[in-house]
């Protein structure tokens, strides 16, 4: 056996040991991200040169990759160094004396060059500080920025507010803090991969998030957890179900939603009606908050809803759902009105 001591030793060492990979691989990705921004510079100045944009044109950056990959290795192809120079172009400070703001060379982690890559291909300023802000936030990785841009997250999520609502979710990310905040005009479900053209059962498309439960989770939002499928009720002798089962975390209530493969019904948000009054008298625990109910179509009326919510609990919700990505141009101008 080995000596007790010598064991609290090697763990101390350990700890010590996997502390310095984590402080150098920070290190590592700050100086990738600062080094790279002081290329893209470089870069800019040299094109502000005067007559040089003209002497050189379209040719520069090739023309410069060739060199630096000859003296320095791989890593600064044209296409590269055009990232190099937009990163610079895109985000002008890299350092600051701000301790309150970090910049994006000061990120540590969170943000690393191949997350840059993806930020900087976001034209719009707002939608890029959103992304930026989130990644931050919830550690995404870059496959999951990608994700969330393609879907066009910041669109479909700042469609519903004013002008200064939209503004605040981009200075600050996505802020949970009532029950309109966790629910989502529309849902995005184009990873289950299902044909739009060809008939498909509510059990079939309930069976593929389950199947699919890590991306469906990214796209409900943050602070979801899965709690369960075909959650059974009795009410006097009579056996309902409620599709999917989740708890927030962050609201510390059930997320009760119930999938229907066409249009929504006024009988299906009856129901939901019951499944959420249900919750709230049998299966809340002291600490919990009211339930929410969200019932999922792929079409909606929206004036048979307004009538058949009327006067119900304001945590009930219709949203619809698309099984392919939204049609972003579409989303960015509904969202650039808002903003004038």
């Amino acid at each position: 056996m080995p000596d007790a001591d010598l064991i609290k030793l090697a763990d101390k060492i350990v700890s010590v040991i996997e502390m310095g990979k984590r402080q150098l691989a920070i290190s590592i990705n700050q100086t990738i991200k600062s080094t790279y921004w002081n290329v893209g510079r470089h870069i800019v100045d040299f094109e502000q040169q005067g007559n040089t944009r003209a002497k050189y044109g379209t040719s520069l950056l090739s023309r410069l990759a060739q060199i630096l990959r000859a003296r320095v290795g791989r890593g600064y192809s044209r296409p590269n160094l055009n990232n190099m120079r937009k990163f610079y172009l895109l985000f002008p400070i890299c350092q600051t004396s701000d301790k309150s703001k970090l910049s994006i060379c000061q990120t540590s982690e969170k943000i690393t060059w191949s997350h840059i890559c993806e930020l900087i291909t976001i034209d719009d300023p707002l939608e890029r500080e959103f992304y930026m802000n989130e990644c931050v936030a919830e550690g995404w990785t870059v496959g999951v920025l990608h994700r969330q841009k393609e879907s066009g997250l910041f669109m479909r999520l700042a469609i519903s507010k004013d002008r200064e609502g939209i503004l605040k979710l981009a200075h600050q990310g996505q802020q949970i803090q009532m029950a309109e905040d966790v629910v989502k005009e529309t849902y995005t479900l184009e990873f289950l991969g299902i044909d739009i053209k060809k008939q498909y059962k509510e059990s079939e498309l309930e069976q593929k998030l389950i199947d699919n439960m890590q991306t469906f989770l990214l796209e409900l939002g943050k602070g979801f957890t899965f709690v369960a499928r075909q959650y059974a009720l009795i009410i006097n002798n009579v056996h309902y179900h409620v599709d999917l089962v989740f708890y927030h975390r962050i609201l510390k209530c059930f997320v009760l939603i119930d999938i229907k493969r066409g249009a929504v019904k006024h009988k299906d948000i009856g129901q939901m009606n019951m499944y959420m009054g249900y919750f709230a008298k049998e299966e809340n625990v002291e600490g919990d908050n009211p339930p929410i109910g969200i019932v999922m179509s792929h079409y909606k009326d929206e004036l048979m809803v307004e009538y058949a919510t009327y006067g119900m609990d304001s945590n009930l919700f219709v949203s619809k759902y698309e099984l392919f990505l939204p049609n972003k141009e579409e989303l960015r101008k509904l969202v650039m009105n808002a903003l004038k």
